[in-house]
């Protein structure tokens, strides 16, 4: 972690401090602030942490307001410019597009869902090949590579993951036709 010159003024510790939650303070210079080490870190910092695993939310120094969404933008905009993008210019748009959308709601649940099982059947799959690989040394083109030679594990694990999302996104239109049907009787609703 950077280490810099130690705190601006320190204030009594929030709810968030006293529960474990780590607190990051943005200062209008755009720097980072690390309550709980007394130093400034880096983006790439924040980044490790996400990595780690590590529950944090940045805070505004002077107004308190949450920013932990912005900066973890900023960490995915600099990870999409730098290397391998993860989302095509169409994915991108068309998350765009749901903006304002009445189902954007609905949408970021269903990312959100999509994403959880995804990374089960990623723990699924470093479980089934443990002691096979050394995880630190898979770049992302040794992984398409092993991944091409484990066409029936992957198609067993893909099927179910695909066969969770359909159910996912067939239960969220059930829902969304449940609300309708309540919110407006006379509207008509087809049952399935």
């Amino acid at each position: 972690m950077a280490k810099s010159r130690t705190s601006p003024a320190a204030t009594a510790p929030s709810a968030s401090e006293s529960t474990g939650v780590r607190v990051l303070k943005k200062y209008p210079n755009r720097r980072l602030y690390d309550t709980r080490h007394s130093s400034y870190i880096t983006l790439a910092d924040v980044k490790q942490m996400v990595l780690a695993g590590e529950d944090f939310e940045v805070r505004d120094a002077k107004t308190g307001e949450d920013l932990t969404r912005s900066i973890l933008l900023q960490i995915i905009l600099e990870e999409e410019t730098a290397g391998v993008p993860m989302f095509s210019s169409q994915t991108l748009a068309q998350i765009i597009r749901f903006y304002g959308h009445a189902m954007q709601g609905m949408m970021g649940a269903y990312l959100e869902k999509n994403l959880q099982t995804f990374v089960e059947l990623q723990n699924r799959l470093a479980e089934q090949t443990k002691g096979l690989y050394d995880p630190k040394n898979f770049t992302p083109e040794m992984w398409t590579q092993f991944l091409s030679g484990q066409a029936p594990l992957m198609q067993g694990l893909m099927g179910n993951y695909l066969e969770q999302s359909k159910n996912l996104f067939v239960q969220m239109q059930k829902q969304m036709l449940e609300q309708s049907a309540a919110m407006f009787p006379g509207f008509p609703s087809k049952k399935t």
